[in-house]
């Protein structure tokens, strides 16, 4: 590869992080932005993109992907005998288009085109919520005996269209504020707040305003997603927050409820062993540098 393309792709890289960056930050609305026709593989401490974005069957279906090597990912490549199969869930045919279709995935092939399941052509936009509290045992936190290191614990969903263990976050309502998906998300998620009472959830709404505060929140990735609904025309985005109880008398306290899209829903302990949905390991190493902690 030449200087001139090396340089080519660093550049667009550069651009769409930076654009995802303002159009994500969690205070922001989300936006489209110019895609640049770049694949990147392991760029700093990045997991590596379209592991799970490459996966068949496709999620909720029998559809298999045509076969993209890791050779053959980058749109840089020329390649005659792509043939991607074209796929869009039948839920989301039934919905109105929310945006044009002339989007090319900006992290390279997948072996499907269309919208699969997500509903606009282009980014999709998420919000990943990440609530922690120390583990704590007789009021002390738990120190990991290899590490030495305090164990962080996050609010954990199991989601019911895979199985898989989760953050319970999800997506982005057209013109909405990502801080209020947030909320959202995880109220519905994590404390099925759709079924309580209205006294219960004028209590949460008070203690979402504690803990979802912009201050008390640290954004720890925004950006593109290896998710396995992500096609060569449309993907997902999202952005990460952390909520942390440093007390454990707060969030750490509250009562948890699986609701909405969530099957289960614990604390569980942030450990490296975690098999998690998308790249939500990732996100949850994050969070152990941002807060040394255990991982």
């Amino acid at each position: 590869m030449s200087i001139c393309i090396v340089c080519t792709a660093l550049l667009c890289w550069i651009w769409i992080r930076h654009s995802v960056c303002l159009t994500q930050s969690s205070w922001y609305k989300p936006a489209t932005y110019p895609v640049c026709h770049a694949s990147h593989h392991n760029m700093g401490n990045q997991p590596k993109i379209h592991a799970k974005a490459r996966s068949s069957p496709y999620p909720g279906s029998q559809v298999q992907r045509f076969t993209v090597p890791d050779s053959h990912v980058s749109w840089s490549l020329a390649w005659p005998e792509y043939e991607p199969v074209d796929y869009t869930a039948g839920s989301v045919q039934a919905s109105p288009e929310w945006a044009d279709p002339d989007f090319r995935n900006p992290m390279g092939r997948t072996g499907i085109t269309s919208r699969g399941l997500l509903g606009k052509w282009g980014p999709n936009h998420a919000a990943d919520p990440i609530v922690t509290r120390w583990k704590r045992e007789a009021g002390e936190k738990v120190i990991h005996e290899q590490s030495g290191k305090p164990i962080l614990q996050f609010v954990a969903i199991k989601r019911k269209d895979c199985g898989e263990w989760a953050i319970p976050g999800g997506m982005v309502d057209d013109g909405e504020l990502v801080s209020v998906t947030l909320k959202r998300e995880f109220g519905e998620e994590a404390l099925d707040s759709l079924a309580a009472s209205t006294s219960e959830k004028n209590r949460l709404k008070r203690l979402f305003q504690s803990i979802f505060s912009k201050e008390n929140s640290k954004e720890v990735y925004a950006g593109y997603v290896d998710d396995p609904r992500n096609t060569d025309n449309a993907w997902v985005e999202t952005v990460a927050i952390n909520f942390h109880d440093e007390t454990g008398d707060s969030v750490g306290q509250l009562d948890l409820h699986s609701g909405d899209d969530a099957g289960s829903v614990q604390w569980a302990d942030i450990d490296q062993s975690l098999q998690l949905y998308a790249t939500h390991n990732h996100f949850l190493k994050s969070v152990t540098e941002l807060r040394d902690a255990h991982w």
